[in-house]
């Protein structure tokens, strides 16, 4: 044994990095002997929350994962796959960069687009639409105003560079993210399945290459980092957060697709969260081989990297290939035409152990299966219980609650809500139209949908969760992010074929955080399994709360769920937007009365204590495939969900494209303001032109699906129960303008 791996790691060390004690002595035992600083670190990393799962493997196990496309399930490869039929396949997935983001906005963000996009293009397929899904803290803020700039400027510098159009998304603001914001990065790419890559090392004797970008110093155990609280002190830990060259990242993806079509490829994995560590390891692992490595023979950027600093950096825009022997020429060539390095760095062993070398001397030896998710990295079953404020909220009474003497006055302050508003003000910094495959730029839709060129298919996506929902009940509230993601693709006219989640969620170890995400899972899988869209994989990030004067305080529980539909035909593409004068206004789904967590009692009466709104699975469900089935049919020419806002909101966000507006009447039986602002789940608008009236009626009937009329589609006036509220044009001023002016303020 080498003096190096004499040097045993303390307890204090091994604690520092992140590791608890029990752990230490785990690894301990797993050796055979107490590990060195840099076999700590190593460990530090791999057993992280962020790599290893370690106390939410358990519960993820209980999602649904197979369905009627699935062809890679998740935990298999980098990220999911599913059939879209002619050879062909969707890779996508969604995950977080929370924590960079909230010390570094930019870098964060930009950097959270870059490794999300590796994600796909290292399976062999080309990214073509992304989506992202954002939460920022009180708007009048000044630091929630930088973090909103640098969060949007850094995703759509990297995007757009990158050339891959942003399609859709989603932004939210609420206190609880004041100190942790919330960046979930959305990327979906199409492959031949034929020529799918893996992520797994195969073949004794195969060369070992790091590809693309230098290594260097930023992002040093970024994993352990997000594996952390967020507090006055962090700022110090800057050099976790990584630092992206989307040019680079061009070119590396050019270079992986011209080496996919080769036979020199084994297997293949990018370089994200733990860098060098986690791909030999993890790669090890899946083909139950092991590696040896020379850490002299990375490229570095800075001169003097310890073993553990180039082990440990997540430096951007690098990935490990292992070659086949004898083709080590095909990948320099390659990698030499794009700039990048291409350098072979180790070799693959019958060992199934990772050994580290650096000037010639041993510096790390490690079992990879003891390092991976499901091989030996620990797995914890966490307490929880009911909070209780989740009693609390379920004594709410709408009768507690005035009706405001002017809804037209409320109306308006609706549409200028930081939560309700255009997000144009992000939106028009990114880029949607590179690759000229958006179909949804210029005709709005409830889901970004994209073409697939040289078919008559389409994919449709959406990224969704109300996190004041999913805290209300998180149960209830998973349940409504899948079925509204789900709802929006169907609204698309595609059906949905599969999900992938990135579950945000404060403290693990804290009982009553843990119950929130225990019973968000069993909210996806119950959606899950009623709509066959199996989950696909994504990303646990815990911890995403601040201390305050000592007391934890965690953000709202963020299921985000990423939805990918399938469009069979292009010719059902479903848009939002009124389309003529006169055209009747139809709901389709049952309503309540009902107020229950939504924008209008939150933010105008500031009663955050209320339950989920109401909710029916398979009610839902029924309403879906109506909907789906009238868009088949051509029986509607627009449809679009009732969701955040209510039916008021969704109604003149169907009047903006044509500048077209509506004359509607309430149902005198319930409240004007629940009928107008409330958010109870399950219903679609619908606008129905007179040649399709008399076909639109009888499939109704024939459906057993509740409907109701609302009233027409007029010129360009707002009129409810008689109440004039204006123009288009003037809600359409304060809808497109309210966001950018509270940012500019």
């Amino acid at each position: 044994m080498s003096q190096t791996l004499k040097k045993e790691a303390t307890v204090a060390q091994a604690v520092e990095l992140g590791l608890r004690e029990d752990e230490f002595e785990m690894i301990k035992e797993i050796l055979g002997r107490t590990p060195n600083f840099t076999e700590t670190a190593i460990y530090s990393v791999m057993w992280s929350e962020h790599c290893s799962y370690k106390n939410s493997i358990l519960w993820l196990k209980t999602l649904p994962k197979d369905g009627p496309h699935m062809l890679v399930k998740a935990g298999e490869e980098n990220a999911g796959l599913v059939d879209i039929g002619d050879g062909m396949g969707c890779v996508f997935k969604i995950e977080s960069h929370n924590h960079p983001s909230a010390l570094e906005p930019y870098q964060g963000a930009a950097t959270g687009v870059g490794g999300i996009n590796r994600d796909i293009f290292t399976m062999g397929a080309r990214p073509i639409a992304q989506l992202n899904s954002l939460r920022f803290g009180n708007i009048e803020r000044d630091r929630t105003k930088w973090l909103v700039k640098g969060v949007v400027k850094g995703i759509g510098d990297y995007g757009n560079a990158f050339g891959i159009p942003i399609v859709g998304g989603e932004v939210a603001f609420d206190d609880s993210y004041n100190t942790n914001p919330l960046v979930n990065a959305f990327s979906a790419g199409t492959i031949d399945t034929k020529k799918m890559i893996s992520a797994t090392a195969k073949g004794p004797g195969n060369p070992v290459f790091i590809v693309g970008s230098s290594t260097g110093k930023d992002g040093i155990a970024g994993a352990a980092f997000a594996s952390k609280d967020i507090t006055e002190d962090s700022a110090s830990d800057l050099p976790s957060v990584q630092v992206g060259d989307p040019f680079m990242e061009k070119l590396l993806l050019e270079a992986t697709m011209e080496l996919s079509e080769t036979d020199a490829v084994v297997g293949m994995q990018d370089m994200g969260a733990a860098g060098i560590t986690c791909s030999t390891c993890e790669m090890s692992a899946a083909g139950e081989v092991g590696m040896e490595i020379d850490l002299d023979k990375v490229p570095t950027r800075q001169s003097n990297m310890l073993p553990y600093e180039i082990l440990l950096s997540e430096s951007q825009e690098r990935m490990l290939v292992v070659v086949q022997k004898g083709k080590e020429d095909t990948v320099k060539k390659i990698f030499k035409k794009w700039d990048l390095h291409a350098e072979e760095i180790g070799v693959v062993t019958d060992t199934k152990r990772i050994r580290y070398y650096m000037n010639g001397e041993q510096v790390g030896d490690v079992p990879a299966d003891s390092l991976v998710l499901g091989g030996g990295a620990p797995q914890y079953e966490r307490a929880y219980k009911e909070p209780a404020y989740f009693q609390e909220f379920k004594k709410f009474n709408i009768n507690s609650i005035p009706q405001p003497e002017s809804l037209k006055a409320v109306a308006d302050a609706m549409l200028a809500m930081p939560n309700i508003a255009s997000k144009k003000w992000v939106y028009e910094q990114y880029d949607s139209m590179v690759g000229t495959r958006t179909m949804t730029t210029n005709v709005p839709s409830d889901a970004g949908v994209v073409n697939i060129k040289g078919t008559n298919k389409a994919l449709a996506m959406t990224v969704d969760c109300n996190s004041r929902y999913v805290n209300a009940d998180p149960e209830i509230g998973t349940m409504i992010a899948v079925s509204e993601a789900a709802r929006n693709i169907a609204c698309s006219g595609a059906e949905p074929s599969a999900i992938t989640n990135c579950l945000n969620f404060g403290n693990p170890y804290n009982p009553e955080s843990y119950w929130q995400f225990v019973g968000a899972i069993k909210g996806m899988s119950a959606a899950c399994l009623k709509f066959k869209t199996p989950v696909t994989g994504g990303n646990v990030s815990f911890y995403n709360q601040s201390v305050i004067n000592g007391v934890e305080v965690p953000v709202f529980p963020t299921p985000t769920i990423g939805m990918i539909g399938l469009l069979a035909d292009k010719n059902n593409l479903m848009s939002l937007d009124f389309k003529s004068k006169g055209d009747l206004i139809f709901l389709i789904g049952n309503y309540k009365e009902d107020i229950s967590s939504s924008e209008y009692l939150a933010t105008y009466h500031g009663v955050k204590a209320s339950p989920a709104p109401y909710f029916d699975l398979d009610e839902e469900f029924r309403t879906h495939a109506v909907v789906k089935d009238l868009i088949k049919g051509d029986r509607i020419n627009a449809a679009h969900d009732v969701a955040d806002g209510g039916l008021y909101v969704t109604l003149v966000e169907m009047s903006f494209p044509r500048d077209l507006g509506f004359d509607i009447v309430s149902d005198s039986e319930i409240r004007e303001d629940a009928f107008l602002f409330g958010e109870g789940q399950g219903r679609i608008v619908v606008s129905v032109s007179e040649d399709q009236e008399d076909l639109f009626l009888e499939h109704m009937v024939d459906s057993k699906v509740n409907f109701t009329l609302l009233g027409h589609v007029t010129k360009g006036k707002l009129v409810v129960d008689d109440e004039h509220y204006g123009f288009v044009s003037d809600a359409k001023e304060i809808y497109d303008n309210a966001l950018g002016k509270l940012l500019e303020d």
